[in-house]
């Protein structure tokens, strides 16, 4: 599921390649995604001019003149693709577009998703902070809202994993599964301990790799490994400093010792047992 970098990285590409441009006409090839596109969708944003792209935790904001913006979240296999005259879309099986965007310089922005997750909807701009897929978020945690004092609060006392923990969009938003298997290994604290036994030093080596792991991610476009593909449809190239995630009984890059994979939260968690304690 793309994270916040691969959210991030979209955005930018976006913002230097959609603002300022007006969505001529919309068609909805299928409406059916994680939420049903409203049958009025296409004819609100036809005639908008994309003004401002932002983000809020995993999910796309695009700004549009007038009093609503567009709620866009990928979901397990979606890309939101820019597609001009030039691009090549052979890797995109046209089934799977399911919303276009035809845009005032003969461009396309394009909607595809095989497993059909994610969510498209428009949002009163005034009432966006309070919708129910942003209400309750956590603060960014690139921002300064966030820090080892607001960590090192938010753990204390409690019995969840610190990898839940981190995990946890009402705690910190944007940070997924890829991304906290990766910060945990910097930081050298195995995902599976009680968070309130995480140590105030331990806290700020994890608060301290946060920032360092998701800017990485971001100026790789993200990370690639089935399906995601930025706005120009090319793959995040993060793969390749993955340190743990993906490498079970793979050695370990500084000590040699084999990675391990358990479940936390439903969810694989790689680590090394000799780097990570």
């Amino acid at each position: 599921m793309p994270e916040l970098p691969e959210v991030e990285s979209l955005r930018q590409i976006l913002a230097r390649s959609a603002v300022g441009r007006t969505i001529v006409s919309a068609r909805i090839g299928e409406a059916r995604l994680r939420r049903r596109i409203v049958a009025d969708f296409a004819a609100a944003v036809a005639g908008r001019q994309i003004i401002k792209l932002s983000r809020r935790a995993k999910y796309l904001i695009i700004e549009l003149d007038g009093d609503h913006v567009m709620l866009v979240h990928l979901g397990m296999s979606g890309s939101l693709i820019h597609r001009g005259e030039d691009f090549s879309d052979a890797e995109f099986d046209p089934k799977h577009d399911h919303v276009e965007f035809a845009l005032d310089d003969s461009s396309r922005l394009v909607y595809n998703d095989p497993r059909r997750f994610g969510m498209m909807r428009l949002v009163a701009r005034a009432a966006l902070e309070n919708s129910p897929e942003l209400k309750g978020l956590g603060p960014e945690p690139l921002s300064r809202d966030f820090n080892a004092d607001y960590l090192a609060g938010k753990a204390r006392g409690k019995q969840v994993a610190i990898k839940n923990l981190i995990m946890d969009q009402k705690i910190i938003a944007g940070i997924g599964n890829i991304y906290a298997s990766e910060i945990l290994y910097r930081a050298g604290v195995r995902p599976t301990r009680r968070a309130g036994r995480v140590t105030r030093k331990e806290i700020e080596k994890i608060a301290g790799a946060v920032p360092v792991i998701l800017r990485a991610a971001i100026g790789s476009r993200g990370t690639t490994f089935r399906s995601y593909r930025d706005s120009r449809g090319q793959p995040g190239r993060f793969a390749e400093q993955l340190r743990v995630y993906g490498r079970e009984n793979e050695p370990c890059y500084a000590c040699s010792t084999p990675i391990k994979n358990v479940v936390v939260g439903q969810r694989a968690s790689f680590y090394c047992p000799k780097c990570q304690v």
